[in-house]
């Protein structure tokens, strides 16, 4: 998993309420395993007509916006069902950081296990933040994981909360995987000593 430690990229407003994961990633989509691909169909039923066309007015079919790495949505942001693939498609359209007031329980752990650092600010930080993604290209939105604070373009700085836990596996790119991996000397001599006084098994 990519490691998250600062990010300084364009936002894109999205102050719609209750986007559930459905939104995120039509459940027509969820037959791949794989986790690529998926950005191209994120937001799917919001971003194209029924015969494939975009939809000009949605925020990240606009020039400005298309190469968004940041989205300050509306409250309860990735609610609905746990479907992992709703972060997979986020993070495959390459958008790094989603801002909101608040967020599904399940969306929001599963960001941090698939390189999406969400970050949950007051309504009236969120708003600010709102306001100056409205700028378009011309405004950069700076995240640092590190010292926990979100940087508007004004030079505005907010700080946010986030678990030292998910902040560590962020920082160091540590998926489920990766922390497995982590403990690969005590697994290698755990099954070699299983082995010895167990060979049976």
């Amino acid at each position: 998993m990519e490691k998250f430690t600062t990010l300084s990229g364009i936002a894109a407003p999205m102050p719609l309420v209750n986007v559930d994961t459905d939104m995120i990633i039509p459940k027509q989509f969820l037959k791949t395993i794989k986790r690529s691909g998926l950005g191209a169909n994120l937001f799917d039923e919001m971003r194209f007509n029924l015969d494939g066309t975009e939809i000009a007015d949605f925020i990240l079919n606009q020039p400005a916006y298309r190469d968004a790495q940041i989205l300050v949505a509306g409250d309860n942001f990735g609610c609905g069902s746990s479907r992992e693939r709703a972060p997979w498609a986020i993070a495959d359209f390459g958008i790094r950081c989603v801002i909101s007031t608040s967020f599904a329980d399940i969306f929001y752990n599963n960001c941090f296990k698939n390189g999406i650092l969400p970050i949950v600010l007051p309504e009236d930080q969120r708003d600010a933040a709102m306001k100056d993604a409205e700028k378009g290209a011309n405004a950069r939105i700076e995240v640092d994981l590190e010292t926990q604070t979100v940087t508007l373009s004004d030079g505005t700085c907010y700080a946010f909360e986030v678990d030292a836990f998910k902040k560590h596996c962020l920082l160091n790119g540590l998926d489920d995987i990766g922390l497995t991996m982590e403990k690969v000397t005590a697994i290698d001599t755990f099954e070699a000593t299983s082995a010895a006084s167990r060979p049976w098994i």
